[in-house]
């Protein structure tokens, strides 16, 4: 049978900080981010073009695309990097197993032709397909992708992301070329996901990979649609089309080769130098555009603005419950209800993208619309009650006190748009009569900083596309060497979590997530704040760039009218 859970790809449930880094850093980055809502209904992924639409044009082969990305990976060996930028690179020449419908998110067969699942949940058998070749000419077959996968677990390859997708898979089988037999140590709900990236999980070439030895992270081979053809350093990556290439993700119009003949990414860090090589036609394709640039690329002919919502929160507060105020529930309520969301949103990044009241965006399978009821709202008379009841009196200096100790706050950010945020957290708490000291860090001095829980908040974000994402920062097991900067240990919380991971059912999946928003909600452990938008600029006279809900921008389709 083929599964059809409504789930969306986990990026990953690592609890290694070596591979948190990967999930949450660069959560400061200018949001590339249309207008702002308090909905809470989710906001699909479009794309704003001039009415002289290109619909009717034919595809053409030739030509190259360029792409303006912000950041160069340190490699390509997919399981030796835990770069997400890695992985949105090294997709183009990969494929997955199963892919998911862009509309409905419904999992398709793709290399995998199809799966059954056992009674259990514990054991996945897989038909792969036959007639799939790597770059170098080596045919694909089920025996490749189960030493993929081992090589992935096996301790000494140290894989980031790939190895930690596969964390729940206790051996890999290939009794023949055609079949490939997953055995779980339990049953683990988001496994599609992780199967439907055609990233991380890629097949590669065993023969390729011995015989580049540790070169092969800068010569990487795939079975995917592009092939590898030089990395500038500093300057960009280039893939050639693959000629032989026969078997495309069934979600594209053009099942053969690509039709451009290069696709070329350049790193270009700086935002106004990205634009300029926008507007010039040195690139083709700017990725992440900040919301408050893509305004004069809506209703320009040449341009056509491709947006989506963030697949996790842009922006939450963590609240550190080792901290003797944050034992208090009526302290951790006070402080969401002292917070304005929506003017943080409107200030920081125009408006563009949604409230958040619980810890799941709209965006994510699982989301509860009702938390918009009972979520938490902006009330400053009511967060003064919560401290008044939680024993705190105000001072001479207009500051709440408790035992003659001012209730002062240090509050983890960074430079940029966390920098704005957090001043006006601190001017809100301010107001009433809570300390705040801003605190910023570079970011690998803030995790360093959360990890060892020597802070009392911190501003955070994360992108993850499924809702186990709860798992990492909010199960007791995460709270000394994972994401749970908060330090919840909370047996109620432990229990649904691992429900949530384990029940593969999707309607009873997302009941157990409804429960888990509204517990999350009820211990205010976070503040949330919002998600925003991202936006992504195409120039004409590229067309046909597709935008996928979960991968973001496809190429497949895309040629350069000439």
């Amino acid at each position: 049978m083929v599964p059809k859970a409504h789930l969306k790809k986990l990026f990953s449930t690592a609890t290694m900080v070596s591979l948190s880094l990967s999930l949450i850093a660069g959560c400061s980055t200018p949001p590339a981010s249309s207008p702002a809502s308090e909905s809470g209904t989710p906001t699909t992924s479009t794309s704003t073009e001039a009415p002289a639409a290109t619909a009717n044009l034919q595809p053409k082969k030739g030509g190259t695309i360029t792409i303006g990305i912000a950041n160069e990976p340190d490699q390509l060996d997919i399981h030796k990097t835990g770069m997400a930028v890695a992985n949105q690179i090294a997709g183009n020449l990969g494929a997955s197993l199963v892919t998911q419908d862009p509309d409905t998110l419904e999992f398709k067969p793709y290399l995998a032709e199809s799966w059954e699942v056992s009674e259990d949940g514990k054991t996945w058998t897989f038909k792969i397909r036959t007639g799939v070749k790597f770059h170098d000419g080596t045919d694909m077959t089920a025996k490749s992708i189960a030493e993929t996968y081992q090589r992935a677990l096996d301790p000494a390859t140290a894989a980031k992301v790939a190895g930690s997708n596969l964390s729940e898979v206790e051996s890999v089988e290939a009794p023949d070329d055609t079949t490939l037999v997953l055995n779980l140590k339990q049953p683990f709900a988001p496994l599609l996901q992780f199967l439907s990236d055609p990233g991380w999980l890629q097949p590669l070439s065993m023969q390729a990979i011995a015989q580049a030895g540790d070169k092969y992270g800068r010569q990487p081979v795939g079975v995917g649609p592009w092939k590898f053809e030089k990395w500038e350093n500093g300057q960009s990556i280039s893939f050639t089309r693959n000629e032989e290439f026969a078997w495309a993700d069934p979600i594209f119009k053009n099942q053969g080769a690509p039709y451009a003949d290069r696709l070329v990414y350049r790193f270009i860090s700086e935002n106004q130098t990205l634009l300029a090589a926008l507007d010039s036609g040195s690139i083709d394709i700017a990725r992440g555009v900040v919301a408050k640039d893509v305004a004069k690329y809506r209703d320009n002919p040449q341009f056509e603005v491709k947006e989506m919502l963030r697949n996790g929160l842009g922006l939450f507060v963590m609240l550190n419950t080792r901290r003797p105020a944050f034992q208090e529930i009526e302290v951790r309520q006070a402080l969401n209800k002292a917070i304005n969301k929506e003017a943080i949103m409107k200030a920081v990044i125009q408006g563009e993208g949604v409230v958040s009241y619980g810890p799941l965006p709209p965006s994510l399978f699982g989301y509860d619309e009702g938390v918009m009821d009972y979520g938490l709202k902006y009330q400053v008379e009511e967060a003064k009650a919560l401290l008044e009841k939680a024993g705190y009196t105000k001072n001479a200096q207009g500051l709440y006190e408790k035992g003659g100790k001012p209730l002062k706050l240090d509050l983890l950010t960074q430079t940029g748009t966390w920098a704005q945020a957090s001043q006006l957290i601190q001017a809100m708490l301010k107001d009433i009569g809570v300390e705040v000291n801003i605190v910023t860090l570079e970011w690998g001095a803030l995790v360093d900083t959360a990890t060892k829980g020597s802070f009392d908040m911190t501003l955070m974000g994360y992108t993850l596309n499924d809702p186990d994402v709860l798992y990492l920062f909010l199960h007791s097991s995460q709270a000394d060497n994972g994401l749970n900067f908060s330090y919840v240990k909370d047996a109620k919380m432990d229990e649904l979590l691992v429900k949530g991971r384990t029940t593969v059912d999707s309607a009873a999946r997302k009941d157990v997530y409804k429960e888990i928003q509204k517990y999350v909600v009820d211990q205010a452990w976070w503040v949330p704040i919002y998600t925003e938008k991202q936006f992504n600029v195409v120039r004409k006279p590229v067309e046909g760039v597709g935008i996928h809900p979960l991968r973001g921008l496809m190429y497949h389709d895309s040629w350069v009218n000439q």
